[in-house]
């Protein structure tokens, strides 16, 4: 994902794109609402503390803040920069859309961290560059959200390259490119290669990928032994046989939605009602798509405050119906007090099983969405 946490605040704060954004840890002052609609935001001039940077936007990037930088440092380099306080739990809602979407047509995947994961395309041959645009194209119907994608032979180089046409990129590599494309770049650019591991390869006069490639065996054998050695060797030569490592069994299927605008239950009643039913049926499509039931149903709110509910309801069978589904859905809604508006909603269902011969049912045909 490109700038992953910078580019979820911009969904919050559209105003700031194109801005020099950073986001940092710690206790950080939140935007301010004034009284004419606008926001004011801090800014990094104003800061005063031992904060860390977390990400920033390429905007800011620009200026020489990134990641890990101490907030004072990066105030200094760009002092007219927006300073806004992380939110680890709006990144963990995006990083599972966007992971959920790849999902639904590549099932093939080894999550990496928060915003990066790698996908085996392998089936698709000579048709894989069309499946990474359907992929790039599914994260931003799902999120909003931009990624860039590196396909290439293998894990290592597919790293590489998804950093080389940033943001939004879709950079192809084949074996006849690694000179010309990956040689040039610095050796830290292999992922492995560490600040202890350049500063040792660039005291023996290597910087590049290529100078790596074509360095004496024994001469690095002296500094780095023969394991690290003969990996840094193969790493260089664009050679990597790790397998993409699939997740495990699949403890739940979820389905969420992120609303333009804050609901109120009464008045947008049909909305929510329409919104619940076709989460019901994604999530039971979903089920199907794995060949798996489930017996427990579970809804999430989210409301203007931020502040978030859960309930579920475990079924006497597991199931994958629509309609069941959305019957135990409502079920949980009654348990929950709808004194705020709602910002986002969604439907879980886990307790997981090879689901047998499930009979289907029609979706009621009366309002969907509980009167409370």
């Amino acid at each position: 994902m490109d700038a992953f946490f910078a580019s979820v605040e911009l969904l919050k704060y559209p105003e700031l794109r194109g801005e020099a954004v950073v986001i940092g840890g710690g206790r950080l002052q939140q935007p301010v609402l004034l009284e004419d609609g606008t926001r004011q935001f801090a800014r990094m001039r104003d800061y005063v503390g031992r904060g860390v940077v977390t990400t920033s936007t390429y905007a800011a990037r620009a200026f020489g803040v990134f990641s890990a930088m101490g907030i004072m440092k990066a105030a200094k380099l760009a002092p007219d920069s927006i300073l806004l306080p992380a939110d680890f739990e709006a990144y963990r809602e995006y990083s599972a859309r966007f992971k959920q979407a790849v999902a639904h047509l590549c099932p093939i995947i080894q999550n990496v961290g928060i915003d990066e994961i790698y996908v085996d395309l392998t089936e698709y041959g000579e048709q894989a560059p069309a499946m990474a645009a359907r992929l790039k194209a599914a994260v931003f119907e799902a999120t909003g959200l931009s990624c860039s994608v590196g396909l290439a032979p293998n894990k290592l180089l597919a790293k590489i390259c998804s950093d080389l046409e940033k943001p939004d990129g879709l950079t192809i590599l084949s074996p006849e490119d690694i000179e010309t494309r990956v040689w040039p770049l610095p050796a830290k650019k292999i992922n492995g290669i560490g600040p202890k591991a350049t500063a040792k390869l660039e005291a023996l006069g290597i910087v590049s990928i290529g100078e790596l490639a074509r360095a004496d065996m024994a001469m690095l054998r002296t500094q780095f032994g023969d394991l690290y050695t003969g990996w840094l060797l193969q790493a260089a030569l664009g050679l990597d046989e790790r397998p993409v490592q699939t997740s495990r069994e699949t403890k739940s299927v979820s389905r969420e939605t992120t609303f333009e605008r804050d609901l109120q239950v009464v008045r947008d009643r049909a909305t929510l009602s329409e919104k619940l039913e076709s989460l019901c049926t994604r999530v039971a499509g979903d089920l199907d798509k794995q060949s798996l039931a489930g017996r427990t149903v579970g809804i999430k709110l989210r409301f203007e405050d931020f502040s978030t509910v859960t309930r579920d309801i475990t079924l006497p069978s597991a199931t994958a119906d629509a309609a069941a589904i959305l019957r135990a859905s409502r079920d949980c809604l009654r348990r929950v007090p709808f004194d705020k508006k709602i910002r986002l909603l969604g439907v879980r269902i886990s307790t997981l099983s090879d689901p047998g011969i499930v009979t289907r049912q029609a979706p009621a045909q009366a309002e969907l969405f509980p009167r409370l």
